[in-house]
């Protein structure tokens, strides 16, 4: 099983909400974050494909077990 995240690299261009609407929304900062937080086996392929395109390398797919750091709500400092 695969964890979903979106680190604070994100800028917010859009890429995969438009892409992956499935995993992927807006948050109230206009950043990218995750929808579902773990993977479904059949969309696996489909989601790190969408985060292989990420320009900023701001998605991370990772084993459900390893710990991360954001929880990927993306709170930018003003």
């Amino acid at each position: 099983m695969k964890k979903l995240n979106v680190n604070e690299n994100c800028i917010g261009c859009g890429y995969c909400v438009s892409n992956c609407p499935e995993y992927f929304e807006f948050s109230n900062d206009g950043y990218s974050k995750p929808i579902k937080n773990i993977i479904e086996n059949d969309d696996l392929k489909y989601v790190t494909d969408v985060a292989s395109g990420c320009p900023v390398d701001a998605i991370q797919v990772t084993d459900a077990s390893e710990a991360i750091e954001d929880n990927g709500d993306n709170e930018k400092a003003a």
